[in-house]
């Protein structure tokens, strides 16, 4: 069996969609893995994207030539990357959720508005999410001009590659119809939730993250200092040695665990 170590990362991109918006960390995981990453708007607007999304990876997985992958869900695509585990463990190595809403997450007014009227609100939307996001990015870079290079650079994803939010609001409503509690509880690969520190995180409450703890066997969690939501983009390097860091303990377990198989095997036919 392939070890964790060499193992190629499937990258889930948010609700925005596009996997364009998460290229600094799709550089920074790619200095020490393949990684294959797609973006969910590929599907064909059906009223349940989730089972696309779920060959849409397999896919990408057989292009590795490996017969497993460490999933990496980021916002929203955590709970694609959850299901994904929980339907098909024999492919998934390791998950990582980063700053993932939990299932039970519940909307407020203001997304229950964005929902009905996704097309109308999309000013407010952006104006909110723009309010949300300046905080982390003042923690994140320390001098005026590497915020203006950060935001330059993502501002021109977002505009090259905008969002749609009529399929942003039929792919919220497909969540809230799904039951991904019991897909968790069924869930039985090393975990590690990736979160943010709490007062950066406008977005996705970290308590709301860290409820996987209980919901997901095993579950750990660690944290990305000087960042919030965005932090694997506006922390690229740092977002990477975390899910490394990860990676490396998963290896350390699991090559004691073959090492102890192989010992009580011995044993039995000695």
């Amino acid at each position: 069996m392939e070890t964790v170590s060499k193992l190629p990362i499937v990258l889930i991109p948010g609700l925005q969609g596009h996997w364009e918006w998460m290229r600094p960390a799709v550089s920074a995981l790619g200095r020490t893995r393949e990684v294959r990453t797609f973006s969910l708007n590929e599907e064909n607007g059906t009223t349940d994207p989730f089972p696309q999304w779920l060959a849409r990876i397999d896919q990408l997985i057989d292009r590795t030539h490996s017969a497993r992958a460490v999933i990496i869900g980021v916002s929203f695509g955590g709970l694609v990357a959850a299901h994904f585990a929980a339907r098909r463990p024999d492919r998934v190595a390791a998950l990582v959720l980063v700053s993932a809403p939990s299932p039970r997450m519940r909307l407020g007014l203001d997304e229950q508005r964005y929902l009905r009227r996704p097309r109308a609100t999309l000013p407010l939307f952006a104006l909110r999410a723009a309010t949300r996001l300046w905080p982390e990015l003042k923690a994140a870079h320390a001098t005026w001009t590497a915020r203006l290079t950060f935001a330059t650079a993502y501002g021109w994803q977002v505009l090259r590659k905008p969002v749609e939010p009529a399929r942003m609001a039929r792919w919220v409503q497909a969540w809230q119809a799904r039951d991904l509690l019991a897909d968790c509880a069924s869930i039985a690969v090393p975990t590690r939730l990736i979160t943010g520190e709490p007062h950066l995180d406008r977005v996705v409450p970290t308590t709301s993250t860290l409820e996987y703890l209980s919901l997901i066997p095993g579950a750990t969690a660690a944290v990305l200092p000087r960042a919030g939501h965005i932090g694997l983009v506006s922390r690229p390097a740092a977002f990477a040695a975390l899910v490394e860091e990860f990676l490396t303990e998963v290896a350390a377990v699991t090559e004691v665990a073959e090492v102890g198989g192989r010992h009580r095997s011995e044993t039995l036919y000695d």
